[in-house]
């Protein structure tokens, strides 16, 4: 009888069951988070203090300045400033955004944006009192009238709201902006690839808009100077699209909208449906068009997700992303990295669950880079650097499943190619498909890996073209070598034998190699010419192609009688540039005459040499090439 007055087992553990908050889930479990060691935690509160101010300095329109100060505190902790030229916040948001998780004003908005998730900040906010105790300290300023609000903040885990310690207003000389100063248990590294300044230095490359100030613990300052003055094209709000749409949300969608009927209710949730695509979609369903969406059953939105698939449906707009651009990728691999090569690609927006995607791709090869190490990958998300877990990001296995070989790079073993060159991945996306909460890998969708691979091809071939023709470039100069060496030897030998002159052999050197030869001939005037003297500049064309260029001669005087007449004079203060625009058929020759007056022995032997514009080196002869230096 005593077991049976014994209180169920069921209810005794029904009595230890209650509802936890988010910042308490999140503060036992701050590793999915990205704070599961000393270094991350720092590159972590970086990043999404960085993240927010980017994104805010791009909403209003300000080009951004960023301060990121690290140094040491009593405690062997370490202190970080993040300071910014944005908006600022309003008063009464300060504390939500800083000390509360999961609030925010992009997660329901179908737009890129680097930070969704309503986390970042305010998860540094709870790792710093976790560690250390301590408040975070904020200022922000929304206009230079308004007064600098400050708070000290920390987070009541229990009920996931913020605890406000302090509340006033200081004086603080920025005209608007946003400060944070936190401290927490971290530590500081260098020279590696997940390090501080690696993560800011990726960072200006995929926002070349941005200018960042880096002040280390020791003191040194680094500066990430903007590239560009250009800001970003701002991302516009969309409907979803229907292609990659899920059940189980189209499903949600049927029931919350508040449309009475299918067809009006297909037109206004999506993007892409007009009239027609939205009756041809209901035919293909075998629904009326007229029903109402919320009696429509789990089978109903079976065949409205197939007659999605049957429908032809315009491509998603790409209002909604903001690519970096081909041009500003160059400028940004150019900034950061001394190369000999930079090649770009960018690929047709694609869908991935209803959201549209756009994959981006840079190489920069030579330099400096080591030629016996595996390539450089730079992995990006909405213009956010990926540090951590390449090898589970989609990106990673993009380039890994293509064939290097087939373009003229090392692949040992398959995997990451060998050689000197960095490839730079960016997926702009209104939803990026991360691995975890933490956001460091991009999941292995078929589609994203896919287009990614596509890109990376496409920058490979052109990567290919280059190798081949420094190839070539190089079989040229070692003839050519071999040419200027011999050929001298050679003229000496029978100039002595027929005892004449030693002939100009750069004619013969030109012809041999197929080079644009340039001659230039001065004739000193006589009589009542004496004080003149005539310029010829000799152009002929050896190669067996039409080549189109720009000559330039340089000189500290005006000329006369020039003919033909050149193309453009630029003065250069105490000189003039003579430009002629020059296109030449293979085997064609021309002469351009001008007449100096004036010009002593001594100016005539230190004119400046010929240029060439528009030209490789190793294609002329007989003047300077530069090529696009003008």
């Amino acid at each position: 009888m005593e077991e049976f007055d014994k209180t169920p087992i069921a209810e005794e553990l029904a009595k230890k069951q209650k509802s936890i908050s988010v910042a308490e889930f999140f503060e036992k479990n701050r590793h999915i988070l990205g704070f599961d060691s000393a270094p991350r935690a720092l590159i972590t509160t970086i990043k999404e203090a960085v993240d927010n101010a980017l994104d805010a300095c791009e909403e209003a329109g300000i080009l951004p300045d960023l301060l990121v100060e690290v140094s040491r505190s009593e405690g062997d902790y370490i202190q970080i400033v993040i300071e910014d030229n944005g908006p600022g916040i309003v008063k009464e948001q300060i504390p939500k955004v800083f000390a509360k998780l999961l609030y925010g004003s992009r997660f329901h908005a179908l737009k890129q944006s680097r930070g969704q998730q309503g986390i970042g900040i305010s998860a540094a906010v709870l790792y710093s009192q976790i560690t250390t105790g301590k408040f975070t300290k904020i200022i922000s300023k929304v206009d230079h009238k308004s007064p600098a609000h400050y708070y000290e903040l920390m987070i009541d885990t229990s009920t996931n709201e913020p605890s406000i310690l302090e509340d006033k207003i200081v004086d603080w000389p920025n005209a608007h902006g946003t400060r944070i100063e936190i401290e927490m248990a971290a530590s500081y590294v260098k020279g590696r690839k997940q390090s501080v300044s690696e993560y800011l230095k990726s960072t200006a490359i995929i926002n070349p808009h941005a200018r960042i100030r880096l002040v280390e613990p020791d003191g040194n300052e680094i500066l990430f100077e903007r590239a560009t003055d250009q800001i970003p094209k701002q991302a516009e709000e969309v409907l979803p699209h229907p292609h990659g749409m899920e059940l189980g949300t189209l499903m949600k969608m049927l029931q919350n909208t508040d449309r009475q009927k299918l067809a009006p209710f297909l037109r206004y949730s999506f993007s892409k449906i007009g009239l027609q695509t939205a009756d041809e979609i209901c035919d293909a369903a075998g629904l009326d068009k007229e029903a109402d969406p919320h009696n429509l059953d789990r089978n109903d939105a079976v065949k409205l997700l197939n007659a999605f698939k049957k429908t032809k449906i315009a491509v998603p707009s790409t209002s909604c992303l903001s690519p970096i651009t081909e041009d500003l990728i160059y400028q940004g691999l150019k900034k950061e990295f001394s190369v000999d090569f930079i090649a770009t690609a960018s690929r047709k927006p694609a869908i991935y669950s209803g959201n549209p995607f756009v994959v981006e791709v840079g190489v920069a090869y030579g330099g400096n880079f080591p030629k016996d190490d595996k390539a450089q990958i730079m992995r990006f998300a909405n213009r956010v650097p990926l540090l951590y877990q390449q090898g589970a990001c989609a990106s990673t296995r993009a380039i890994e499943s293509i064939k290097w070989k087939q373009y003229g790079i090392s692949q040992p073993g398959g995997g990451v190619p060998f050689g000197p060159f960095v490839i730079l991945i960016h997926i702009a996306s209104t939803n990026v498909p991360f691995t975890s909460e933490s956001k460091d890998a991009i999941a292995d969708i078929d589609i994203i890996r896919e287009e990614t691979e596509l890109a990376v091809k496409e920058v490979a071939r052109k990567l290919k073209t280059y190798l081949g023709k420094q190839g070539d470039l190089a079989k040229r100069r070692e003839k050519e070598v071999i040419i200027t060496k011999l050929l001298p030897q050679m003229a000496e030998k029978v100039a002595a034998m027929v005892e004449k002159p030693v002939p100009d052999i750069q004619p013969a050197v030109a012809n041999i190699m197929g080079n644009l030869l340039v001659n230039r001939t001065i004739d000193a005037g006589t009589g009542s010419q004496s004080h003149l003297n005539f310029v010829s500049l000799a152009v002929r064309n050896y190669g067996t192609a039409q080549r189109k260029f720009k000559v330039h001669q340089i000189l500290p005087c005006e000329i006369t009688s020039p003919s033909p007449p050149p193309s453009s004079v630029v003065n250069l203060g105490s000189s003039y540039d003579y430009i002629w625009e020059v296109s030449l058929a293979a085997g064609a020759s021309k002469v351009f005459r001008f007449t100096l007056d004036g010009a002593d022995d001594n100016e005539l032997a230190h004119m400046d040499e010929v240029i060439v514009e528009g030209m490789d080196e190793e294609d002329v002869t007989g003047a300077k090439a530069l090529n696009e230096m003008f």
